[in-house]
């Protein structure tokens, strides 16, 4: 029994599932920081639902000898005070720790490692520039989509794609991301990454990958008939098995 509660506690939540409420269990601190940004704000969701319902449902009821109806809802410079202030309250509250979260997504300080990914229509292209081989080339290799007719069992659809992005956990990591034709999207919800490819432009976005898995995405940006089938698939392996593939390279 001990062994199954084990196993149950290191089964991570890294796909899309049918009928989902929540967000993919997180592999990096960025999306760590966006998971609790998101519960914090959800607790003062509720308690703002919760006391105007409570105000809406008692002035509905009891209207007729309720004189907070009469005296201060038509008029009242406290209760007008209050209804000012205590929102503007709540939006410092939720507002300083999403600054904080927003500029520290978007620090990339001396990454171990670049990946360069273009979006094409309707697949990726990926660059290991820091990675050169004998002949002085870098690693590059393009990502399409696994048809569903070619799907093996385990295989999931329009997710799994005939190369993935091997990375190394624990180590800090750039992405580049561009595009060659239409404005598309890198998206990973579970290392907390989602940013526009955009023509003629490169925008970065860093990710430090804390444990071992796969993780997969999809183009987030409507790009065309066939953009869900820009599947995004990442594997995060250790240090020594991310050297070996690059030597299979």
């Amino acid at each position: 029994m001990l062994n199954l509660l084990n196993m149950i506690n290191i089964i991570y939540n890294d796909v899309p599932t049918p009928y989902s409420c929540y967000f993919q269990d997180s592999a990096t601190p960025n999306q760590e920081g966006i998971l609790e940004l998101h519960d914090n704000i959800m607790f003062y969701l509720f308690i703002i639902l919760g006391l105007v319902s409570w105000m809406l449902f008692n002035i509905v009821r009891t209207y007729t000898k309720n004189p907070m109806a009469y005296k201060y809802i038509k008029h009242g410079q406290t209760i007008e005070i209050l209804w000012t202030i205590l929102p503007a309250v709540i939006l410092l509250i939720i507002a300083f720790p999403s600054f904080i979260l927003l500029y520290l997504c978007d620090e990339v300080i001396s990454p171990a490692m670049t990946i360069k990914a273009i979006g094409y229509q309707w697949y990726w292209k990926y660059e290991y520039s820091d990675f050169i081989n004998d002949n002085g080339e870098t690693i590059e290799f393009e990502s399409y989509v696994i048809p569903d007719d070619l799907l093996e069992e385990g295989q999931l659809r329009l997710l799994d794609t005939d190369t993935s992005i091997m990375v190394p956990v624990d180590t800090h990591i750039r992405f580049v991301v561009t595009a060659a034709d239409v404005i598309h999207d890198f998206c990973i919800p579970s290392l907390g990454i989602k940013v526009d490819a955009n023509p003629g432009r490169l925008n970065q976005v860093s990710a430090l990958i804390q444990r071992e898995g796969v993780f997969y995405g999809q183009c987030s940006e409507l790009c065309g008939i066939n953009h869900c089938a820009m599947p995004i698939k990442v594997e995060a392996v250790s240090l020594p098995k991310f050297l070996e593939w690059l030597n299979d390279q």
